[in-house]
């Protein structure tokens, strides 16, 4: 018996300190991650920006105590140097995780200086992030008061009902964000004959946007196909918010889903957020490259530099927004405002 207490009593110590240390660690990493790009925003080169965002991530990586395995990256090895899926990431020692990182979510937002772009990576116990491939994915993104009540197959007017009902408004009252891509068009016609508001997005779901609809930022819900990697991302986010995205992989051609099936994906399932991230021990973080709904970017200063983020546990169920100052210059430093 006095074993048993010892070994549990060893499991939850272990489980808070892998928490307590990885959040603060991979604070670090995405801040990295965000202070790369944020100089080239506005140049129009978004494979530089995504490159100077993937090798600022991998040098912070490689500084954190970890085991780390790569299971949502930059791609196959052939197809990325480095943030590769199945890539080893961490100083080989301490905890061993699975990463999900997406360095730079919104390149096209930041060659373009447009807003909402992130550094944005989760990580969970071996095997607590679904390994998805790189194909579409059919979301449908709540914040908690409808969580459970929704459903994919439903039809898109009656999801706007359930949702406005659970927090008690009117259909009328909501927003519903939709990527702005050809492919939606039917989906915009019905969230409008519903009488909901849209808000179309360029680019970047996961960009305060999935997330955003756990933090009263005016989104009530995502509805549309995006990228299956970012979904993870995203369901690692909700799973520490409380939120819920209902999703259906929809792979592109019939390769992409014989790949899928390959990776035992089954295509007629409806995979719930616990599909997606499924871990006890999930550590989120992500920082603002350009400001925007939920972020506020990168501002740089004389000397140094000033980054927003995001980091959450949902193990202990908290959420920290941090304001950092990094200052590399002491001497050109002036007035710090606060």
């Amino acid at each position: 018996m006095v074993g048993s207490v010892a070994v549990v009593t060893q499991r939850l110590e272990g489980s808070a300190f892998m928490e307590k240390m990885l959040a603060m660690e991979f604070l670090r990493v995405t801040e990295a991650g965000a202070l790369a790009p944020r100089a080239m925003m506005g140049h129009g080169d978004n494979s530089t920006a995504d490159q100077a965002a993937v090798e600022s991530i991998r040098r912070a990586l490689d500084e954190v105590e970890i085991d780390g395995t790569v299971v949502i990256g930059e791609g196959e090895r052939d197809e990325a140097p480095m943030l590769f899926i199945g890539e080893k990431v961490g100083t080989g020692r301490g905890p061993v995780v699975d990463i999900a990182v997406d360095p730079l979510e919104g390149t096209n937002l930041v060659a373009r200086g447009a807003a909402n772009a992130l550094a944005v990576m989760a990580c969970s116990e071996k095997g607590g992030l679904l390994h998805a491939p790189d194909t579409y994915l059919e979301k449908l993104v709540v914040g908690p008061p409808a969580a459970g009540k929704v459903h994919l197959d439903f039809p898109v007017r009656a999801n706007l009902q359930i949702i406005a009902d659970s927090l008690n408004r009117s259909v009328s009252d909501l927003t519903v964000v939709v990527l702005d891509r050809p492919r939606h068009g039917e989906l915009i016609d019905e969230v409008r004959e519903a009488g909901a508001r849209i808000k179309l997005i360029p680019d970047g779901d996961i960009a305060g946007r999935d997330i955003g609809c756990g933090f009263g930022t005016g989104v009530h819900a995502l509805m549309g196909i995006g990228g299956a990697p970012e979904g993870v991302l995203a369901a690692a986010a909700l799973r520490c918010l409380g939120g819920e995205m209902l999703s259906r992989f929809c792979p592109r051609n019939d390769g992409e889903a014989e790949r899928a099936r390959a990776m035992g994906i089954d295509l007629s399932k409806t995979y719930r957020t616990e599909d997606l991230a499924s871990g006890d021990n999930i550590v989120f973080s992500a920082s603002g490259v350009t400001d925007g709904d939920l972020f506020r970017g990168v501002h740089f200063f004389g000397g140094g530099a000033r980054t927003h983020s995001l980091v959450m546990a949902y193990k202990s169920g908290t959420m920290r927004f941090v304001d950092t100052v990094h200052i590399r210059e002491r001497r050109q430093v002036g007035v710090l405002r606060l």
